[in-house]
């Protein structure tokens, strides 16, 4: 198959071998993957990533920063086949997502981040027949590609199990940001300050469900805001990933604050625990979706109480990835470019 993969730091354009479903395994034609900084934080620091799963446990450990794998784990795709003795769940011809993981015959991996399964910048991907969900067929490819990134919102909003008597922060307004402002608009929690350096991003916030949105570097979102009546938020949820955010958030919030960090930061974090025992903080880890939180992704958009159009930027072929991964980290890129490996034949 043809594919877009990443090969000692380096997007590459090329032949892969065609995946072969084993049991439990659906064969799966890629309509539609979105590109996600993960993706691109491979190209840069791709062996440090692989480092620290095998030395704390991670689900990057089995990768090889050498050999090739085809990224891509926000996906839509046509089912193809099975493989033998698979319960077949979701007939071929049908359109399905799912939660990146692949644990059928033997295997536990991260579709996208694998060298046996291949992620949605290739033309074929094998799924894990559990995991999948069916797409409504009339539902727009674009869109259904972005359940994964909208379920990674979801789950950080439920992680702070937040209540109607909140005053919540959201900082950082990329996909998963935004997902946390929707997840929060879906569980009637208001208000919610959104902060962001980017003009753009915050009126995207704004459309999400957040009440305001604020430049952090103008205005602070901790202090008694007047638009809200002077109230300070008391639920902070942390989707930036930069080292030094914990400590911040520590500093600038007030007693019996809790804060929900979802930022993905791979460097150490220096903090001051005198300080977040004084204030009684209580700090939430979130992590990746799990099955509710996609379920609920794919039905929102779907029925259109969450609607992320706004979030779909330009869709490209596999011969574009390596131009749009180096242009994604700046302030005008969207929320999401769409590749389809239909488009181009590479």
């Amino acid at each position: 198959m043809r594919a877009a993969y990443i090969q000692n730091g380096l997007v590459r354009l090329g032949d892969m071998p065609d995946p072969i479903p084993g049991k439990g395994q659906a064969l799966v034609r890629t309509h539609s993957c979105g590109m996600c900084a993960s993706d691109a934080h491979f190209l840069h620091a791709g062996e440090t990533i692989i480092a620290l799963s095998r030395s704390h446990g991670g689900p990057y450990a089995g990768l090889d920063f050498a050999r090739p794998f085809v990224p891509g784990h926000e996906y839509v795709g046509e089912v193809i086949d099975y493989g033998p003795g698979s319960a077949c769940k979701v007939k071929p011809g049908r359109k399905v997502t799912s939660i990146p993981i692949m644990r059928q015959s033997g295997a536990h991996a991260i579709v996208g981040f694998s060298h046996d399964c291949p992620g949605g910048f290739g033309e074929y991907m094998l799924l894990d027949e559990d995991m999948m969900l069916e797409v409504p067929s009339d539902l727009d490819d674009d869109l259904a590609a972005l359940t994964e990134p909208l379920a990674v919102g979801l789950e950080h909003a439920r992680r702070g199990r937040p209540t109607k008597d909140d005053v919540v922060l959201v900082l950082g307004c990329g996909a998963i940001g935004l997902g946390v402002i929707a997840g929060l608009e879906l569980l009637g929690i208001a208000p919610v300050v959104a902060a962001d350096f980017h003009q753009d991003r915050r009126d995207l916030a704004i459309a999400m469900g957040a009440e305001i949105a604020v430049d952090p570097r103008e205005i602070s979102p901790y202090a008694p805001l007047p638009d809200l009546g002077g109230w300070r938020v008391n639920l902070v949820y942390e989707n930036v990933g930069m080292p030094g955010m914990l400590q911040q958030i520590i500093s600038s919030v007030g007693f019996d604050a809790r804060i929900v960090m979802g930022g993905y930061c791979m460097e150490p974090e220096q903090l001051l625990v005198f300080a977040a025992q004084n204030k009684r903080l209580n700090i939430q880890f979130a992590g990746g979706e799990e099955p509710q939180d996609m379920q609920l992704a794919l039905r929102a958009i779907a029925d259109g109480r969450i609607d992320v159009r706004p979030w779909l930027g330009e869709r490209i072929g596999i011969a574009g990835v390596a131009q749009a991964m180096a242009d994604m980290s700046g302030p005008s890129a969207p929320i999401r470019t769409i590749v389809d490996p239909r488009l181009t034949p590479g």
